[in-house]
């Protein structure tokens, strides 16, 4: 398998054998950080958006988590792909759909920025990595 390392098929741990992997890591954790660091901050004026906020960043970890052990197929790589589109949509459906979805009390929000292309980036890499995996 081309999108997973060659180590010991008994070791649980398994490092990406190819560079898109590590940025499929990073962009899982950067909006996993965004999403947990903001979860407390939204249940302040919605409890079922910061709840969700906190899931949403346990799903991605989980989701590293399971990259990176001997349980990840090439097909979860689909799977993967498609969480992050459909957070990418969440943000349109709660904040409305325009551009304005990016700004809160007429600011840019950097961090709703930093994560919508977090994700973007790993809905990208995760295609990849299975068009380069898929039989």
């Amino acid at each position: 398998m081309v999108a997973q390392s060659t180590q010991r098929q008994d070791s649980f741990i398994t490092l990406p054998s190819h560079p898109v992997g590590y940025l499929a890591i990073v962009a899982t954790l950067t909006t996993a950080g965004i999403h947990l660091l903001l979860g407390p901050r939204v249940m302040g004026f919605s409890q079922t958006l910061g709840t969700l906020f906190i899931l949403n960043g346990l799903g991605f970890l989980g989701g590293v988590l399971l990259y990176s052990s001997r349980y990840w197929r090439p097909e979860l790589f689909l799977v993967a792909a498609g969480y992050a589109i459909v957070t990418i949509l969440a943000l349109f459906v709660f904040q409305g759909f325009s551009f304005d979805a990016f700004y809160m009390r007429g600011n840019l929000n950097p961090l709703a920025v930093a994560a919508k292309v977090a994700e973007a980036i790993l809905a990208l890499c995760t295609i990849y990595l299975y068009r380069i995996s898929a039989p």
